[in-house]
C-alpha cells in the first residue's frame, strides 16, 4: 500500500527551491492575493514548479486548505461542501492563476495534477474549478486546430476577458493528452523546471503503432515497447459497450467496429448474428493474425455473410476506408470505435465528420472511453467536451457509468499489467457513452 502523502509546506518546497519559486509559492499556499498578484508579472511564472516535489502554485493554494471536515468521494458531484474562508480565498487565488496562464494538469513528483489533489482533500468546489479550466483550455486548443495528446499533466496587454483568453490560449497549447489514456506530457514553449514522474514516457503515433512488432497472449495484446493495445481486463467493458449499443440483443443490425485488436468485441457482435459486419484493421500484424486458418472473422466468416461483402474486414486505415464506405451509401445501426496510437482529435473527426453520415438516423455509436482514464481530473475534463463537441455534431451523450474491478489493475506491473510498460487505466468506474442524433 503506498505511503500517506505529506501535505505540509514544509515537505512540498524544498530546499533546492529555487527563491524565484519559493516566492510565488508561498504566497499561493497564503492565499495572499495582492503579493501574488504582484509577483505573476512574466508569462510562466504562474506555472513555476519546484525541482524536487513539483509543487506549482495551484497544487499550493488548493493544499493549504487541507482536508474537508468530511471527504466526499464523489468530489466531482453537484453539491459543494460547507464554504470555509480557507475555500473562498484559494477559490480566488486559483482563479488568478489561471487567469495568469497556469497550466491545469501540471503533474508533481505524487503524480498529482491540482484537480487530483483537490478530489482526495474533498474540496469539492476547488476540484470543479480545475475541471472547468482544463475544458477551457482543450476547447480553445480544439479551436486553435492544434489538438495533439492531451497530458495527465503556459502577452500582449490587453483588457478583461480578451487577456484571459489569450493566457488559456497560452496554456492549451503546451498540453496533450492521449485518446486512450496515456497522458504524455510534451515539451513545453519554456523549458521544464521539473521533470513529472512519467516524463520518460513517449507519446506514441499511429505511424509508429503501424510499423511495430505486436505480441498476442491470451489476456493482452501488445506493441513492440510493451504498450498494452488491448487486454482482457476491457471484455466487461466490451460486454457492456455492445449491450448498450444493440439493446435486448436484436439480431439482424448493421455493425460497424473500427479497430479489430484481440477481436473481443467483434466476437460480441457476431453472437448477435448482424445482416451486416463490417470491421476496419489497419495494423499489418493485426490483418495477418485475422487471416490465418484458425481465425474467426477469416475468409470462411466474410463467405457466412448473408450476401456477398456483408461480412467483411477492410484493411486500412478508416480515415482511407470510411471514404470507400460513403461511397457505397453503407449505413450502420451500431458503430463502435476503439483505434490505438491516435489522439483525441482523431476520435473528434470520426463521430463529428463521419458518423453523420454512416450512422441510421434511429442508431447508436459508442467507443473505449479511455479519454484521460489514468487521473479522474483529467477523464472528468474529457466527459465534458466530448459532450460539447457531440452536441456540435448533432449528437446527444449518455454516460452510463459501471464499476471497474480494481482487484488486478491497482498496481503498475503488477496482476493484468505484468509485462506491460505503463498502466494507462487508474480509475475505479468506466463511463460509457452512448451517441444518438438529437431529437
Amino acid at each position: 500500500m503506498p505511503s500517506p502523502i505529506d501535505d505540509s509546506l514544509q515537505a512540498r518546497v524544498s530546499s533546492d527551491c529555487p527563491q524565484e519559486t519559493r516566492d510565488v509559492l508561498y504566497h499561493a499556499w497564503g492565499h495572499d492575493l495582492s503579493g501574488l498578484k504582484k509577483l505573476l508579472n512574466d508569462r510562466g511564472k504562474a506555472s513555476l514548479q519546484d525541482p524536487k516535489t513539483g509543487e506549482t502554485p495551484l497544487h499550493a493554494a488548493i493544499r493549504a486548505c487541507g482536508p474537508a471536515n468530511e471527504p466526499d468521494e464523489n468530489a466531482a458531484g453537484e453539491e459543494e461542501e460547507g464554504e470555509d474562508g480557507c475555500v473562498e480565498e484559494a477559490r480566488e487565488i486559483l482563479q488568478q492563476l489561471f487567469y495568469s496562464g497556469a497550466i491545469w494538469n501540471d503533474v508533481d513528483a505524487n503524480n498529482e495534477t491540482p484537480g487530483c489533489v483537490a478530489y482526495r482533500l474533498g474540496r469539492k468546489a476547488l476540484y470543479n474549478i480545475c475541471v472547468d479550466a482544463g475544458v477551457r483550455a482543450e476547447l480553445l486548443f480544439a479551436l486553435m486546430d492544434g489538438y495533439e495528446e492531451l497530458s495527465s499533466g503556459e502577452d500582449e496587454e490587453n483588457d478583461g476577458d480578451e487577456v484571459m483568453e489569450e493566457q488559456e490560449q497560452d496554456a492549451a497549447a503546451n498540453e496533450a493528452e492521449a485518446q486512450n489514456g496515456n497522458g504524455e506530457k510534451v515539451e513545453a514553449a519554456e523549458p521544464l523546471k521539473f521533470v513529472p514522474p512519467d516524463a520518460n514516457e513517449k507519446p506514441v503515433t499511429s505511424e509508429e503503432y503501424l510499423q511495430s512488432n505486436l505480441t498476442y497472449d491470451d489476456s493482452k495484446l501488445l506493441d513492440s515497447d510493451l504498450n498494452g493495445v488491448m487486454m482482457a481486463w476491457e471484455t466487461d467493458i466490451m460486454r457492456r459497450s455492445v449491450a448498450a449499443l444493440i439493446p435486448d440483443a436484436q439480431p439482424g443490425k448493421r455493425i460497424l467496429n473500427v479497430g479489430f485488436g484481440m477481436g473481443i468485441v467483434d466476437g460480441m457482435f457476431a453472437e448477435l448474428k448482424p445482416s451486416k459486419h463490417h470491421i476496419i484493421e489497419a495494423h499489418p500484424a493485426v490483418l495477418e493474425h485475422i487471416s490465418k486458418p484458425e481465425s474467426k472473422f477469416g475468409s470462411a466468416w466474410e463467405k457466412s455473410g448473408p450476401e456477398e461483402g456483408a461480412y467483411k474486414v477492410f484493411g486500412g486505415k478508416w480515415q482511407d476506408v470510411v471514404l470507400q464506405l460513403f461511397e457505397r451509401g453503407e449505413v450502420y445501426d451500431a458503430i463502435y470505435f476503439d483505434t490505438f496510437g491516435e489522439d483525441y482529435s482523431q476520435l473528434r473527426t470520426f463521430f463529428m465528420e463521419y458518423v453523420p453520415g454512416l450512422l441510421d438516423q434511429e442508431g447508436r455509436f459508442s467507443f473505449f472511453n479511455g479519454l484521460g482514464a489514468d487521473r479522474r481530473t483529467c477523464y472528468d475534463v474529457y466527459t465534458k467536451v466530448v459532450e460539447m463537441h457531440c452536441a456540435d455534431a448533432g449528437l446527444d451523450v449518455e454516460w452510463e457509468e459501471s464499476d471497474v474491478d480494481m482487484a488486478k489493475l491497482d498496481e503498475a506491473g503488477k496482476g493484468e499489467w505484468e509485462g506491460v510498460r505503463r498502466r494507462y487505466w487508474t480509475l475505479d468506474k468506466y463511463r460509457l457513452p452512448i451517441c444518438t442524433f438529437m431529437g
